[in-house]
């Protein structure tokens, strides 16, 4: 990291990298950093344990679940505090799956996404990952397990470059991962362009591509994303999306939060409804679009 960054915003961006540090799918397998950065989980298992399916675009009690969980949520009760947001929530990511959250306004699927990654005050329930609980684990220690996190605000570390912001994604290695930096570099050629500019400067979608990609600096198994079209142009919305199916295309497991129901919904493998934080349907992403009921509560007929 360069000598222009003071040691009170090295020490500030370390803990926010905490939370939003992941690792990133290389073509033709995972590079030397990722493999570094797996090797100091290798202590998991490689897969979930099986559980109990549930059906349909229909009310969400047992919600149909793949064999090969990822990530397991049970009877999840979480908020801020001592205010509860979440009650009895269920959730479900396979390994390599595409899943998102849709929901009106204050639903609590931002909540979710934060229970996850070890943001909230936990109230009850189980959250499982690669058959490890991980409930009441600090973010620091569930990068450790493979989860990355990408917020919807605050996403970049302004102060710095774009390389720093990269080098930040990778604190937990002793080196900056040279071959990764690479990799990013290549799935995002505006970040090679941009490598020296302070990430303050930089437009609302290049601020974005730069935090997935340092969101992908140690190659996650399962990558968080909150709202990733979120005060995008209309016309960078497409090539969001298209990147985040990219990254699961490579093998990482993605569940997002998305205000952008419909869009969602037609890319993802399956989708939750959240109301009140509460589960309401769950279904494949194309059984949610052409469920009439769903239609008309949440996607505007």
């Amino acid at each position: 990291m360069s000598s222009e960054a003071s040691e009170a915003e090295r020490s500030e961006a370390s803990k926010r990298a905490g939370s939003e540090a992941t690792r990133e799918h290389g073509g033709g397998g995972r590079s030397e950093a990722s493999k570094r950065a797996r090797s100091e989980r290798d202590r998991r298992s490689v897969a979930a344990d099986g559980g109990t399916a549930s059906s349909g675009a229909t009310r969400a009690a047992d919600a149909a679940r793949p064999d090969d969980s990822l990530l397991r949520v049970r009877d999840l009760d979480a908020g801020y505090g001592d205010l509860q947001i979440l009650t009895d929530v269920h959730m479900d990511v396979g390994d390599g799956e595409y899943v998102t959250i849709v929901g009106p306004n204050g639903a609590g699927k931002s909540t979710v996404m934060k229970s996850v990654f070890g943001l909230t005050s936990y109230m009850g329930g189980t959250i499982e990952f690669a058959g490890e609980a991980i409930h009441g684990l600090a973010p620091e220690e569930i990068i450790h397990e493979g989860i990355g996190y990408v917020p919807q605000n605050d996403n970049v570390f302004e102060s710095l470059t774009v390389r720093e912001n990269l080098e930040m994604g990778a604190y937990i290695l002793d080196e900056v991962p040279e071959e990764q930096i690479e990799v990013i570099y290549d799935r995002f050629p505006i970040l090679r362009e941009r490598s020296d500019q302070r990430a303050g400067t930089m437009s609302g979608g290049q601020r974005q591509m730069l935090a997935m990609g340092r969101a992908l600096m140690l190659d996650p198994d399962l990558l968080l994303l909150d709202e990733p079209s979120a005060g995008l142009a209309p016309d960078l919305v497409q090539e969001m999306f298209d990147r985040i199916d990219r990254i699961n295309d490579d093998g990482t497991a993605v569940l997002m939060v998305e205000q952008n129901a419909k869009e969602a919904l037609g890319r993802c493998d399956r989708g939750y409804v959240l109301v009140n934080g509460e589960n309401a349907y769950v279904d494949s992403g194309e059984a949610l679009l052409n469920d009439e009921q769903v239609r008309k509560d949440f996607l505007g007929g």
